[in-house]
């Protein structure tokens, strides 16, 4: 069963210019099939688990050694179908080739690990052995211990029943008496058959040229797409599909993966001599590491996967129905996006009341439903060397605050949008010149400017309240519907010198944790409040910020011929519902 793409139409006056606003209808429930029964199930005879939802069987069980091995995943088999035994493939016995679902860099380990460690008393090796499992409706969780340390791994497996796509992660614990310093934490291992024809189908690109469709053929070594910029990147898209022989649009074996993380991730591809082939996705390694104290837990993203039998289109279309049903905020019934104008284009940094009424006049009398006044209404800012950092109205600009031109932009039928950059601060601003230990840095060396602005260091304690306090106030004290989340630089100099330097790569992780915190709560607290992700166009696009906004800005390139190839290779992962065009 296909989506319908239907068209809305408005006609903007007498200049015969028509919006074409893409509302997708999701079919949620098709393509169930085959077995009745749990989602779930473990043969204990065998020690093999089997997932079953929509037209897929992912399976996985436990060896002679105590590993817990990927079996099968691929097209969905029938109650009756035997699946094999997991086993050692290796050719010797004390190296360890085999398929593993999460392995340790320990043990002979030839793949890439999910996980590295380093122990205090110098040691890296890690062997991970199941150690028990639970079964919860369509959710599986699988727990992994180290061979001689208290060092846990619960894996997660959600399979959902109509589409069949498995979300999985890790969950890390300590539960020895040291910290344990975490230089890799992946999401997932995916092991797919053997095979000698796999083609990868990823999303590259540039600032006005992001999701460009790349094909190439899979060979024996690594393919690594991946972000080392602090968020999901113009250049690469954590996302993937492989498939086997001469998949189309409508014919042939692929299987996707998306990963949910907005800051440095890395997915890389790998084949082996055997020709098996093994994706791993998670935290990017470079620069990472993460001190895990006693008795605490590290949370990986979350990393989607699934597969089609029907070819590249049906691949996206489950994936964009998994989206609609499961990851963004109004999930299963996501609104319709209204009509936006955004001011712009029209007037850059030069906003005011009355030309913004004026503005909003004309908005409302070509059909548009919300109006989004963007950069320029705030502190000082004239252009883009001061003012970040200063949320307030300006004055001079807004004598009466908002209010006035809130009100007038209700009375012409629309609701009321604001531009906001709540992660940089200009050195010229009065909240960096009263806090410029908030920026992330290294200390006593140059501080590198983007479009003359710097990053919030997010992690802090005190910044995450600050970001917060500040849009909760505008939100309380204005009608607002939409906030317009824009980020326009990426991370240079990623030190947080106020903490030990054991710590200080736990930026990596406590920022996005800390902006999805931030997210969640302004949602809950405003629950009319609908949010865009914007990063200099598509820079902040991956199924880990669809959770919390309900569209996001795939480009500032507007010319139409280069929209419909960014258009184009975006909906290969991401559901067309959530694309925003002005």
């Amino acid at each position: 069963m296909r989506e319908r793409i239907h068209m809305k139409q408005r006609c903007l006056g007498g200049r015969g210019i028509v919006i074409l606003v893409l509302l997708t209808v999701s079919v949620i429930a098709a393509h169930a099939q085959g077995n009745a029964g749990p989602t779930v199930t473990f043969d204990a005879a065998s020690k093999v688990f089997r997932l079953d939802g929509g037209g897929v069987t992912y399976a996985m069980g436990v060896n002679a050694r105590g590993e817990l091995q990927s079996v099968y995943w691929g097209e969905r088999l029938a109650a009756s179908d035997a699946l094999p035994a997991p086993r050692i493939i290796s050719f010797s016995d004390e190296m360890n080739d085999g398929p593993q679902e999460y392995s340790g860099w320990g043990g002979g380990t030839l793949d890439e690990p999910a996980l590295k460690a380093t122990f205090p008393d110098g040691n890296r090796d890690l062997v991970l052995h199941y150690a028990s499992h639970a079964i919860e409706g369509n959710e599986l969780r699988v727990t992994l211990r180290d061979i001689s340390r208290d060092i846990y791994v619960t894996l997660k497996y959600r399979m959902d029943p109509a589409t069949g796509v498995l979300a999985r992660s890790a969950a890390i614990e300590n539960r020895t008496s040291d910290k344990v310093m975490l230089e890799q934490a992946e999401a997932a291992n995916w092991n797919l058959p053997a095979s000698t024809d796999y083609s990868l189908r990823y999303l590259a690109g540039r600032w006005g040229g992001e999701f460009q469709l790349e094909t190439q053929s899979i060979q024996p070594g690594s393919v690594v797409l991946e972000s080392r910029r602090g968020s999901t990147g113009h250049q690469s898209s954590p996302w993937f599909a492989i498939a086997r022989g001469p998949a189309t649009e409508t014919e042939g074996s692929v299987w996707f993966g998306a990963l949910a993380w907005s800051g440095s991730w890395r997915i890389t591809v790998g084949q082996d001599p055997m020709h098996q082939v093994r994706v791993t996705g998670g935290f990017n390694p470079f620069d990472f590491g993460y001190q895990l104290s006693p008795g605490k837990t590290l949370e990986t993203p979350v990393f989607y996967g699934g597969f089609s039998s029907a070819g590249f289109g049906e691949a996206s279309r489950l994936m964009h129905r998994y989206e609609l049903a499961n990851i963004l905020p109004q999930a299963p019934h996501p609104r319709l996006r209204p009509v936006l104008y955004n001011s712009w284009e029209a007037t850059k940094f030069d906003v005011d009341e009355k030309g913004q009424e004026q503005l909003a006049e004309k908005a409302a009398s070509i059909g548009v439903e919300r109006f989004v006044m963007d950069d320029g209404w705030f502190g000082q800012r004239k252009d883009d060397h001061a003012g970040l950092g200063d949320w307030h109205v300006n004055p001079e600009k807004f004598p009466q605050g908002l209010a006035p031109l809130i009100a007038r932009v209700h009375a012409l039928g629309m609701d009321f949008g604001l531009w906001v950059e709540p992660e940089m601060v200009n050195p010229d601003s009065d909240l960096y010149r009263k806090h410029p230990d908030w920026v992330i840095n290294f200390a006593g060396r140059p501080r590198t400017e983007g479009r003359n602005q710097l990053i919030l260091n997010l992690a802090r304690p005190e910044v995450r309240a600050y970001v917060f306090g500040f849009l909760d106030q505008l939100l309380n004290e204005n009608d607002l519907s939409f906030l317009k989340w824009d980020l326009n630089r990426v991370w240079a100099e990623p030190g947080w010198p106020e903490v030990a330097p054991e710590e200080q790569k736990k930026l990596y992780v406590n920022y996005i944790e800390n902006y999805y915190s931030i997210l969640k709560e302004l949602r809950a607290k405003h629950p009319k409040l609908e949010i865009e992700a914007c990063a200099g166009g598509g820079g902040r696009v991956d199924p880990g910020v669809l959770h919390y906004v309900d569209e996001v800005w795939i480009s500032d390139n507007t010319d139409p011929f280069d929209r419909l190839l960014i258009q184009d290779g975006f909906t290969y992962a991401y559901t067309p519902s959530v694309m925003m065009a002005w």
